[in-house]
């Protein structure tokens, strides 16, 4: 049996990355006071939910993502007074609120760690993850961390502290040290704080690497990677033993009694569909969703920067398997972008000649899945990847290290760069597009980081005034799921699974009956093998321009053009 409806089965999320969104004093950074600025785009886009990344006091190693204050803002976007504006203003247009919640980790300046490292006695010690050198082994010499895992911002998940002769656990940057989750005191200060927020008016959590809090113990070794040093940590850490537990938990000391307007999405990286049937069934109250990287990886080799074409046959099985596994249990998330991925369109699509035509493509055939649909800022517009110079125009943590680390073992710095500018986090983080004027209107000062040259003709002053645009497209597609049912509830179907070049499923819900096609491809294609109905069925919505002349379709075929998509609706019949 399907899950039972809720608000956000009817939901589309829009995720802002608030350095690049608005700024509005002219200091190059964007902060609370644009967003509130901007959020009339959000309400004409008709989304239903405004998702912010960090927005908390930071040193900004890693972007905001390394908190040194989960209850106050940070200057640099502005005061809680501004925050308690923004939500105001964005209930009075039936937006809700979601705050991204990052507890894997603290800031290595968060008070929490600072008495943590004073002494190996402080009360606090135990709330990181402190072990001394490997058994035999010095602090310092080589292989004297007391595992071999790998951070995935490249070197040793262990910093050595010089002061204790300890080391301290980071799966991520050196400045971002692991919480340690077995501590009850622990989890009793993120509960506490998760309130404090809901009572101010927050309507949910984006949990960040939430399936990372339960390590495995004891801490061991993980299985090597290739020749060098470094192991293999995931199987140690990634759901881990007590997470389930500890999100169960979570549920009943911070949501429970809230009513059901609230948001719960769980980020978890190398997760399984089996894995998000526990984390996402109502009945085990964990959470409403999670996201999951198994279609975005698809383009990788060996590692993320080994970059390799897309196979539309490998995109089908993964996404059908996830649809077909949360069918009956739990509910999907629907993404191509977010601030760690590069541009979609660019990634996926055709950013060139049929950019508009890819976009609205890739746009149609994400929302039509069964899930909430997550829009992030910019890819409304179509935004694309960024055209980096070189090496000194990446800010992005992870970019730099991949850069020095590449480069330091003999790899040539162009094919480095040729890699960075493909997948690098930085192509999602240039500021949004807002018109034509310099700086894309994002800022009167100097941008943190460049605006796309293409911003004279990808912005959203253009767009708005383009019936045809990809802006209008993603607001038909968002009100779509708002007013038909079989978009947000119905049944899906996988179709021709092995085409290489045709993305085609139905929607069924009493009744009716949606088909969505589409061709990812540069050129004119003919589908065959669909029933005969489908060719004169009616077209709800096209990638193309509303009156633009279609090929011709005979009976059981449909001819479409490059990177066009359509949903055709039968009533009362099924395929």
């Amino acid at each position: 049996m399907a899950p039972a409806r809720t608000w956000f089965h009817s939901a589309v999320v829009y995720q802002v990355y608030p350095r690049s969104f608005q700024d509005s004093d002219g200091d190059g950074v964007g902060d609370l006071r644009g967003i509130i600025d901007r959020l009339d785009h959000l309400a004409t886009l008709g989304v239903d939910v405004l998702w912010l990344s960090p927005i908390y006091p930071s040193p900004q190693d890693d972007n905001g993502y390394d908190i040194s204050d989960y209850q106050d803002v940070d200057p640099t976007f502005g005061t809680l007074a501004d925050f308690d504006e923004l939500v105001e203003q964005a209930h009075a247009r039936d937006l809700r609120i979601v705050m991204d919640l990052v507890v894997n980790h603290t800031s290595d300046e968060h008070p929490w760690f600072v008495e943590s490292r004073s002494s190996t006695d402080n009360p606090k010690r135990d709330w990181y993850w402190w072990r001394p050198p490997r058994e035999g082994h010095s602090p310092g010499e080589p292989g004297a961390e007391p595992t071999n895992w790998h951070s995935f911002f490249s070197g040793s998940t262990w910093e050595l502290d010089e002061a204790s002769g300890e080391y301290y656990l980071h799966l991520f940057s050196r400045k971002q040290p692991d919480l340690n989750w077995e501590n009850p005191e622990v989890r009793g200060a993120v509960h506490s704080m998760m309130r404090w927020w809901l009572d101010r008016g927050v309507d949910g959590f984006r949990m960040d690497v939430i399936n990372m809090i339960s390590k495995h113990l004891p801490l061991q070794d993980g299985e090597q990677i290739g020749d060098g040093p470094w192991g293999d940590g995931s199987p140690h850490y990634i759901c881990g033993p007590r997470i389930h537990e500890f999100l169960q938990e979570m549920h009943r000391e911070v949501f429970e009694g809230r009513g059901d307007r609230l948001l719960t999405v769980g980020e978890m990286p190398a997760v399984t569909v089996e894995d998000a049937v526990l984390f996402t069934d109502p009945a085990r109250h964990e959470v409403d969703m999670v996201f999951q990287f198994e279609h975005v990886g698809l383009d990788h080799g060996a590692h993320k920067w080994d970059h390799r074409p897309l196979r539309l046959v490998d995109l089908k099985e993964s996404l059908g398997r996830w649809q077909e596994g949360l069918a009956e249990a739990g509910w999907n998330s629907l993404y191509w972008n977010n601030h760690d991925q590069p541009r979609a369109v660019s990634r996926f699509g055709d950013d060139g000649e049929f950019r508009v035509e890819s976009a609205k493509l890739l746009a149609t055939v994400l929302h039509l899945h069964r899930g909430t649909p997550y829009v992030y800022q910019g890819e409304e517009l179509g935004m694309t990847n960024v055209p980096f110079a070189d090496a000194s125009s990446f800010r992005d943590i992870e970019s730099v290290n991949y850069f020095r680390d590449a480069t330091g073992r003999g790899l040539l710095a162009e094919e480095v760069l040729d890699a960075l500018r493909i997948g690098s986090r930085d192509n999602a983080r240039s500021p949004m597009q807002w018109d034509a004027s310099p700086h894309g209107g994002f800022t009167t000062g100097e941008p943190w980081a460049p605006v796309h040259p293409n911003h004279t003709e990808v912005n959203a002053e253009q767009a708005l005034g383009d019936p045809d645009s990809v802006f209008h497209h993603y607001r038909r597609l968002v009100e779509l799921r708002h007013t038909d049912p079989v978009v947000a509830e119905g049944d899906f179907t996988m179709l021709l699974p092995e085409d290489p070049v045709v993305y085609a499923f139905t929607r069924s819900l009493e009744g009716t009956t949606l088909l969505v096609v589409a061709n990812f491809g540069g050129s004119v294609h003919t589908v065959e093998g669909l029933p005969e109905e489908w060719s004169s069925a009616d077209l709800v919505l096209g990638s193309y321009p509303a009156g633009s002349e279609a090929p011709a379709a005979d009976a059981g075929r449909l001819v479409l053009r490059p990177w066009e998509a359509r949903v055709l609706r039968v009533t009362g019949r099924r395929p």
